[in-house]
């Protein structure tokens, strides 16, 4: 406001002027056309020529109210590197984790952003990264040389060094001077410290470097995260190779004792199809597999409990080739067979109907995949219970198998819709989308459609 109304003030004094001296100190008076072309163009002048409040002030840079030397230098390098790492975030290499390649090349990434001669990155004990002057001392994978930076990490603030006396390096040839180093810390624990030293006795920047700090902090925690979410897939994935249903192997090495005394060759091909089950679930690597092998895998479970269940037990396929090289998580799509299998047709006299059916759309590049059944069916109140994630678990605690009226059973522990719903989380967030039902007219559908990949 106040610069608008400078400029105000201008203005009226510009037109005064131009009614004195147009229309009364010169004789005759110039008429309206000339006194309004003057009046204008001496305003016009004036709002161009004139650094508004809007525009800020023309031909120099505006740091903190200083308009020195030093405070166009050193703060506008400062600025500089903070916008400077600002476009960069995303890509600095600390968000994979505090290791000494990370280290290495986040160092050479703030070198020239931070205007130091050297940059150190550290963990409470060792050296990771060191670039500029005096990395013949300061190596990779050993102890802390300076005393400064054991005190930024052992009192957790930063700490400015402005002079060598002062800095404390191990070295009596140091070159360095002057330093600033900043712990680093996830949460309220210091994990290490990031360290601009100077080979002359002008410090680095303080506010910038616990800034930089700050930012490699946060990009750390996050890291952290990361690494707790995949140890938390990687138990859920565990819990499903450990709790393969018990039963089932159970009945499959009784159907196939049977079938040893009557069709020795049949007994034999089952026990190589086990054997293939059983490979695949515990040597599989990795969270993703392609959807041919998950199919494979499915079809040998299905194979297994047709010799057992018989005429009883069928199944109809109906999958797009372009599905086949699509990656999916592995040990999805065979436990919802399973529960088809196991809940929709086990206790049907005259058995029942498993579908498997999967298609890809190239447009929302999205996998879909469907099993469905003409068993039992799920009370509404049981699927009330699969359909809230995360399920409740039984009031006695155990986390079996609880049974409706009707025989139709819910698993809220164990290989189960839960765990498949609590994996995809961790792998797809808010990408996936996995519904279930249950048709009027009987059975069971389960609808997954995940990201393609």
């Amino acid at each position: 406001m106040r610069g608008s109304a400078i400029l105000a003030g201008v203005v009226v004094l510009i037109w005064t002027l131009v009614y004195l001296v147009t229309q009364l100190f010169v004789d005759p008076p110039l008429g309206v056309l000339p006194t309004l072309a003057a009046g204008t163009l001496l305003t016009v002048a004036a709002v161009l020529g004139y650094p508004s409040a809007l525009r800020g002030p023309r031909g120099r840079h505006r740091s903190g109210g200083s308009t020195g030397h030093a405070g166009h230098g050193e703060d506008g390098d400062a600025g500089r590197g903070v916008r400077s790492l600002a476009a960069a975030g995303r890509s600095v290499p600390l968000r994979s984790g505090l290791t000494p390649d990370a280290a290495r090349r986040t160092a050479e990434l703030l070198r020239p952003m931070l205007g130091g001669d050297a940059i150190a990155i550290t963990d409470r004990r060792d050296v990771l990264a060191f670039v500029g002057p005096g990395s013949d001392h300061h190596r990779v994978g050993r102890a802390l040389q300076t005393q400064a930076t054991a005190r930024a990490i052992r009192k957790g603030r930063t700490i400015v060094v402005r002079d060598r006396s002062h800095l404390g390096c191990t070295a009596e040839d140091c070159p360095l001077q002057s330093a600033v180093v900043a712990p680093l810390a996830i949460g309220t624990r210091v994990v290490g410290a990031l360290g601009v030293f100077q080979a002359r006795t002008q410090i680095p920047p303080k506010e910038l470097v616990e800034d930089m700090a700050n930012m490699l902090s946060l990009h750390l925690e996050l890291a952290e995260l990361d690494r707790e979410r995949r140890l938390a897939t990687h138990a859920r994935l565990d819990a499903l190779r450990a709790q393969i249903n018990p039963h089932f192997l159970f009945n499959v090495l009784n159907t196939i004792a049977s079938k040893a005394r009557t069709d020795p060759e049949e007994a034999r091909e089952l026990l190589l199809r086990l054997s293939d089950f059983f490979r695949y679930a515990v040597r599989q690597d990795g969270h993703f597999a392609e959807f041919a092998q998950e199919y494979f895998f499915v079809r040998t479970y299905l194979s297994l409990e047709q010799a057992r269940f018989g005429d009883r037990l069928r199944v109809r396929y109906d999958i797009d080739p372009q599905v086949l090289t699509t990656r999916v998580p592995v040990l999805t799509i065979q436990p919802l067979v399973e529960n088809a299998v196991k809940h929709g047709i086990a206790g049907q006299v005259s058995g029942g109907t498993v579908r498997l059916r999967a298609r890809v759309d190239p447009l929302t590049r999205t996998t879909s995949i469907r099993v469905s059944d003409d068993g039992a069916g799920i009370p509404e109140d049981v699927l009330a219970r699969l359909t809230a994630f995360p399920a409740a678990p039984p009031e006695d605690g155990t986390g079996e198998e609880s049974t409706a009226e009707n025989g139709t059973r819910m698993r809220s522990g164990g290989v189960g819709l839960q765990n498949i719903s609590q994996r995809l989380d961790s792998l797809f967030g808010d990408r996936y989308d996995l519904r279930i039902s249950s048709p009027p007219g009987g059975g069971t559908v389960v609808d997954l459609r995940l990201p393609l990949r």
